[in-house]
Order: structure tokens, then sequence, then C-alpha cells
């Protein structure tokens, strides 16, 4: 039964993807289907772009909601009936292509999917089922004995929080405010997202707004506190409605080190429990984890770690897994151990000789004490005896588990064999889970790194390139974010943009980086750590409690709090990828994460792509400022630097070059004296744009001056600067040329001298109001040989005015409408009366206003005009 709908039709422009993307993300995110997000934007972006780009026609949207999943249909008016089937003998092409990609993903990321033809249109579809979700209660126990009862503190805490359907606080008990500082009053009314820190990963986890929808929820997240730290907190969410039928979330939050007060109660040991006490025999698994078991990875692996502990009375566990190549293990999940410090950080899998080096086997190591650093994962916690045991799955090492306690000598093989049958008994469901969330953050990888090639891509402008490599990667993938750039080989690298999620701490973070040494920039392909900033940072924070041992309390400023604030931010891992572009390195994208933190691999992954993309984008930007700059320098020197003052003539230039900059243009103008009291003047109009029809514009500017000044007349000037275009050869372009004499006379006229050669005819506007063409048509410049020119007098009375435009005004187009010769007549003749300034201002503003779009061609306006004499 579909229960809501939603569509939109995006026209065939390349930013239409785009829009397409964020309208079926923001469609689904409101309808709480956030599961199904990720893999719904890239199907559509996909397809939105066969229609709009490689089809060439509108695309229609419709999303369709039901109980269970979404339908998303997109339509366009190409009806191509080819369908690829992988089970027909077409081949379907590379996933590598550019193109035809879309029905492909459909077959690998949709539940179902079709095509329909219409004789007007295609349409083709494809359904995303929502996952089933664990809804209710969790687990339920007997009850037991005083002796098995969980530890807690004295005064255990349990802030009831209650949310309304709009996500806002509506209720906040006393306890929550002695946890996390905030009154009643002071956040009623707010969104529980200002104050939840919840860990996000792309592609994986639920969002807090779609946990606070769920029928029942279980999980930890933090609570950011009055005073700036972020509280680990252990919650249970449990949805409810009132009376009147209006739903809300009531939620139970303790301290994260107390968890066992809400979390799932401890069961009894798997040997105790392997058979019913009706003699049937139960699932091992289930036995050691619980029933029902955790449907989420970090749930399985949190549950694996406190079963693992109170099987062996331990003090402390972990479970480390194992990377794609088996060379590192990253921890996953601790009790007992400061897991905000542990959590993805990473360990070799064989650190040394014998089986007590390597966690490829069982290991028990009796006193830790007497083999310093044999388990990194537990130096400085205070554990004296450890058992490790691998998880295999078809003998290939996916991970390891391990039990610690603080005395020594607690373990023995027997306990090694004991913890290595639970691990055999859920290696297979963790590796599972794995390959599940692995999945899940290929498909969240995918839409990210195409909204973001898609950033990149729509921008040629370096500082919005810097701004937007950060932006991408602050808060999704790292805290907070520096880009270092390299001009050349021979530049060290210069820090250009610093980000953190927390905007006040950009100025420490920024200050603290400028002190310290750059990293090296090193080619090699993926993520390197970096210690300087975290080391340097430390040292800062040591520097500045010392100082303040010295000082009165009441003399202490705020500095020692921001260098404090800097080093937590900076306190975690740091690591640096090489941004590569054209076999160069060009600067290097630093990411961080606060204190005692660690990346996890597949996020690393992810940056590393990132960093080739944004790479391409930087240096792209690098190349196009380059080219724009030198083409503006080149148009600059194509141009007079400045126009003389002619007496008696009132003279006036417009010029506007067409494009974004990064072409020259071929239009060009000049004015400048030759002998016996006279100007030359000239207005013209190269074929084409870019090098070659720069050269000929630069032939032509200072050919005419230099044969104007020999004493060539005009058509003797234009013939041999004919010729000189002609010996170009291949390079040549053909020229149209207005070139002209211009006298001032003593009587206050001036007389002009005038050939035009292939160029729009000038025009004379008389005081009366009347235009006329000032000029007859003779043939351009560039195309033949022993050409004949011939040059017009003609005589500008007081109150005339001479405009001279290029073709870019007379063509200027809006649809099939063309501005033409007598279009700009019927402008000119509105203009009497005014100076030459004013004309050319006029002409242009009414050019200008004629079509809706940009210019396509350069446009040059030579206004002369006669002044009136003054009246007494």
């Amino acid at each position: 039964m579909i229960t809501a709908r939603a569509a939109h039709t995006f026209e065939p422009v390349g930013r239409s993807v785009a829009a397409a993307r964020a309208f079926v993300r923001d469609t689904l995110q409101g309808w709480g289907f956030g599961d199904v997000v990720d893999d719904a934007v890239v199907l559509t972006s996909e397809l939105v772009t066969n229609a709009v780009v490689h089809a060439g026609t509108a695309a229609e949207v419709l999303c369709l909601r039901s109980g269970d999943g979404v339908r998303i249909e997109v339509s366009d008016r190409y009806p191509e009936r080819e369908i690829p089937l992988q089970s027909s003998g077409v081949q379907m092409g590379s996933p590598d292509r550019e193109g035809g990609r879309g029905l492909q993903l459909c077959a690998a990321l949709a539940s179902r999917w079709g095509v329909e033809y219409s004789p007007a249109h295609k349409h083709v579809w494809f359904r995303l089922d929502l996952p089933e979700r664990q809804v209710g209660t969790r687990a339920a126990g007997p009850s037991v004995s005083t002796e098995l009862l969980p530890l807690a503190d004295d005064r255990v805490r349990v802030a009831v929080i209650q949310i309304d359907s709009e996500g806002a606080v509506s209720a906040w008990n006393d306890d929550a405010q002695e946890l996390f500082g905030y009154p009643a009053k002071q956040v009623t009314g707010k969104p529980l997202t200002d104050y939840a820190a919840w860990p996000h990963t792309p592609g994986t986890s639920t969002g807090i707004a779609e946990a606070l929808r769920l029928s029942r929820w279980e999980g930890s997240y933090g609570i950011r506190a009055a005073d700036g730290r972020v509280v680990p907190v252990y919650a249970s969410h449990l949805r409810v409605r009132d009376p009147q039928g209006e739903p809300s979330t009531v939620c139970l939050l303790v301290r994260d080190d107390e968890r066992a007060v809400l979390a799932t109660p401890q069961r009894g040991s798997a040997s105790e429990a392997a058979h019913r006490t009706d003699g049937q025999a139960t699932d091992p698994f289930e036995t050691f984890i619980g029933s029902p078991a955790p449907d989420d990875l970090d749930g399985l692996l949190q549950r694996t770690v406190e079963r693992s502990r109170d099987m062996l009375d331990g003090d402390a566990a972990f479970l480390l897994l194992a990377t794609d190549d088996e060379t590192e293990l990253e921890v996953r999940a601790t009790t007992g151990l400061p897991s905000a410090r542990q959590r993805f950080a990473r360990v070799p899998v064989d650190t040394g000789s014998g089986r007590y080096g390597t966690a490829r086997m069982p290991a028990v190591h009796e006193d830790l004490a007497s083999v310093p650093g044999a388990v990194p994962l537990l130096d400085g916690t205070g554990m004296r005896s450890v058992v490790t045991v691998p998880l295999k799955v078809e003998g290939r090492l996916t991970g390891s588990l391990g039990v610690a306690a603080e005395g020594a000598g607690r373990y023995s093989n027997e306990e090694a064999l004991r913890l290595q049958f639970a691990a055999d008994r859920i290696a297979l469901a963790v590796e599972s889970a794995r390959l599940g969330e692995l999945e899940r953050l290929r498909r969240g990888s995918l839409s990210f790194l195409v909204e973001a090639s898609d950033l990149l891509a729509g921008t040629l402008d370096r500082d919005q390139t810097l701004a937007l490599m950060a932006q991408m990667t602050v808060p999704t993938l790292a805290t907070w974010c520096a880009v270092y750039t390299i001009a050349d080989t021979a530049s060290d690298p210069y820090l250009s943009y610093v980000l953190h999620e927390d905007e006040e701490r950009i100025d420490g973070l920024k200050a603290l980086l400028s002190r310290i040494d750059p990293p090296e920039p090193v080619p090699t392909p993926g993520a390197r750590v970096w210690p300087a900033p975290a080391r340097a940072a430390h040292e800062a924070a040591l520097e500045a409690s010392v100082r303040s041992l010295d000082d009165e309390p009441h003399h202490l400023g705020s500095g020692i709090g921001s260098t404090l604030t800097t080093a937590a931010s900076v306190g975690g891992e740091t690591v640096v990828l090489p941004l590569v572009a054209r076999n160069r390195v060009i600067g290097m994208l630093v990411l961080g994460k606060p204190s005692e933190d660690h990346f996890r691999q597949e996020n690393l992954e992810l940056a590393e792509d990132l960093s080739r993309r944004a790479a391409l984008a930087l240096d792209n930007s690098r190349l196009y400022s380059e080219r724009m700059a030198i083409s503006q320098s080149l148009q600059r020197s194509l141009l007079p630097p400045e126009l003389p003052v002619v007496p008696g003539v009132e003279v006036e230039v417009i010029y506007r070059a067409a494009g974004e900059g990064n072409e020259v243009g071929g239009d060009f103008y000049d004015l400048f004296t030759i002998p016996d009291g006279a100007y030359g003047f000239a207005i013209g109009d190269v074929c084409g744009t870019g090098p070659e029809a720069a050269a000929v514009t630069g032939l032509a500017r200072h050919a005419l001056r230099l044969l104007a000044r020999e004493g060539y007349s005009g058509p003797a000037v234009l013939e041999r600067l004919n010729n000189a275009i002609l010996d170009e050869g291949e390079r040549s372009r053909f020229l149209t040329l207005l070139y002209g004499e211009l006298r001032p006379q003593q009587d206050g006229s001036a007389l002009l001298k005038v050939v035009c050669a292939g160029h729009p005819l000038p025009l004379r506007l008389r005081q009366d109001g009347s235009v006329e063409a000032a000029a007859e048509p003779q043939p351009l410049l560039g195309v033949m040989d022993d050409l004949v020119l011939y040059e017009q007098t003609v005589r500008l009375d007081p109150g005339d005015v001479l405009l001279c435009v290029t073709d870019g005004i007379t063509e200027r187009r809006e649809g099939s409408r063309m501005l033409g010769d007598d279009g700009l007549a019927e402008v000119l003749k509105g203009c009497t009366g005014l100076t030459a300034g004013a004309v050319a201002a006029r002409v242009m503003r009414a050019v200008e206003r004629f079509a809706a779009d940009s210019p396509s061609d350069d446009m040059a306006i030579l206004t002369m005009r006669v002044p009136e004499p003054q009246r007494n």
C-alpha cells in the first residue's frame, strides 16, 4: 500500500543530477528511511545522469513510500528499447566506464527493479526494502543471587529525558542536571541533537533522528556537558504515546562505565549453560552471546567481550579485527579498558618470534611485567595476566579475542581452551556481521564520493576547492583537517586551510600548526601517521601548566585554557595523505582526531579516495588560474595602455571580453597620434579566439601604428597589413577592420578619412537625430592577394557622433532575434545631445538588455563626438 509520494521534474542540465540526489535524500530522510538513503541516492544519480546528460532529456523522479520499503521511478523521453540483461549474451560493459552503469547498479543494489516503455517515455524503477529491525524487549533474565549482580557506584544517577515528536526535549530530571550540568529550563524545548555527540561513519550506524523513532533502541553515544566535555553514556530508548496518540521517546541514560545498570544482565558461562535443564542441547553461539543476538556488528562485538570477561572472571577483555591483508589488527571492542583511547587503534599481527608473538595462535601470558610490550594494547593499564585466542574462518585469521586480569598467574591452557571454544562459536557470526558492515560502508562511501566528485568538479576556484576539501572531511571522516599546498618543486609546503568541527578551536589549531614544521611531501600513496602535532600540543600544554603554577589564581588568563583545549583537539591520531596530481605532489591533506582517538581503516581508505579526487581538482584550479592570468595579461597587451586626448573631439571606448577570462579575444581597438597633427584610430575583429587570434591581433595593432606613422595612407596601410597576414601562412586568420584618420579642424568640426574592410559600418548621428552609414563596405583582410582599397571622407559637424562597433554588438541574439544594424541605428537615434561617453554607455546597456544570456562574443564600442560650441 502506498502511504506517501513525492515527485519532481529536472531539466536536461548538468546541475540537475545534484538536485535530484538532494531531492531523494531529503524525501527519504523525511520519511524516516535513513537505512536505504545511500543506495537510493547512488541509483538515482546514475539514472538521472543517463537521462539529462547522456539522453539529453528532462527526467521525472517519483518516490513512493510503503510500509516495508520505497519505490523510485525515473522517467525520461528517450525510449531506447535495449536492456542489458545479465542472463543474455549482451555485455553490460565495464563498471569503470563513465556511462551505462545505472542498470548494473540497480541489479546489484535494488531489491527489485525493472524498465517500462511507452511510445514517448522510458521508466526505470527500483525498489529498496527496509531492513528488519529488532524492536521491543532486547533481553530478559531470571532472578539471581546478590553476588551475581553488577557492581556500581554508591550513587548511580539515571538521567530520564523525554523527547517529543519534533525531537525536542520535553522533560529533564534532576539526575540529568547532575550528570550534564544543564538545568531543565535551559534545555526544554531544544532539540536533543544540540547536545548529543552522535558517532557517525558514512554508510554505517543509525542516526540519532532514526534512533529516536525506533520502538526500542539501546547503545552508546555522548552528551556534551555544560563545561564543554563530552560525557560517554549508555542509553536505552523507548517509544511511547500519550492518551491523545502523540508519540514521544523516553531516554534512560547512565555513564558508559555504569552500562550494566541498563544493559542486558550477564549470563552464566558457556560451559554452565551448554545444556538446558530439560536435557536438550542448545546452540553454543546462542548460549555464549545470549538471545536475541545483537543485530549490528558493534553490539555483537561488545556483547562478545563482556561474555568473555565474565566467563573467565577477568577484569578486562578486548576484541580486535584483522585488516584485509591480515597484517594488522584493529581494536573494535573493549571492556574494562579505556575504550575511547583504544578504539580503532592498530597493532601488528606478528610482533615477534614464537607463538607468544603472534595473534594466529592461542597464547597465555602469566605475568606481563616480565615481558613488557608483549601485548601493546594493555601497556599502562595495570593488567598482569592475559589469554588471547584467534578468530578464524576457513583457516583465515579474522580477529583476536583476549581476556586480561590485574593479578598475575590467573590463566592457564585450560582457560585458553575455553576461550578458544567460544571464539570458534562466534567467529563466523562476527565475520558475517563485519562483511555486512563493510558492504554498508561501501555503499555509503560510494554515495559520499559521488557527491564529493560532483562538488569538486563544480568549481575552478582554488580557495573554494580548498574549503570543499576540508568541509567534506570534517566531521564525516575526521575531527579536524589541514591542507598544505606546494607551489612548485622548489617551494616548501604552505599551510593553506584549517578546519575544526568546533569553530572556536580553529584559531588555536592554526597557530599550533604554524609553529611546527610541515609534514614531508612524500608521494607514496596511503595515509601515514604524523606525530608532530600531538607532540607539540602536549609540550605546549605542559609549558602552560608549569607557568601557571607561578601565577596567582587571579592572574591566570584564558591562555592556558586555550592551550589545553587545543592540546585535547589534536592529541589523538594524525595522518597525512599526499595530494598527487599529474605525477607531482602538490600538497598534503592532514586529518586529525581528538585526544587518544584513532582512525578506522575503512575511513582512511575513503579519505585516500577523496584525496585523489581533491588533488586533481586542486591542480585543475591552479592550471585554470594560471591560464586565466596569462590570458588576461596577453589581452591587456593587445589593447592600448591609454588613449591620447584629441583636441576638440570627445572619444570614449568600452571593451567587454566574453567568457570567463580564460580565452584571449579577437576584438581590439586603438587610437594613436600620427604626423601632421592627425590621429589614427582602428577597431577590428580577428576570426576566432585563443593564441592564433591573439597573434593576428598583435600583428595588426602594431603594424597599423608603424605604417601609419611612416606616412602611408589608409588604403596603403591596410593593403600592407593584408600582405603581412597572408605571409603567416596556415596560422593566418581573416580580419575585419575599420581604420581611419582623424583631423580636428579650425572651425570646430573634424575631418575623417575611413576605410571599412569587411567590418560593421560606422554610423553617423547628426544633430537632427538622423542616422546614416559613414562608409561603404570593402573586402576584409587576410583572404585575397592584391587587395585594392579606397578611403572615404567624412566630416563631423559640432554635435555629430561617429559610432564604431564590432560584430559582437550587432550580432547580439535572443532566440531567433538579432539586434543587427537596424536595431543599433534605432538605439543611436535616441542619443542626440549626449556626450561620447553617454552614447557608448547607452548603446552597451541596450545591447546587454537585448538578451538575458551572457554575451558569447567580445564587444567593443568606439565613439567620437565633436562637441557643440559653448554658448554665453
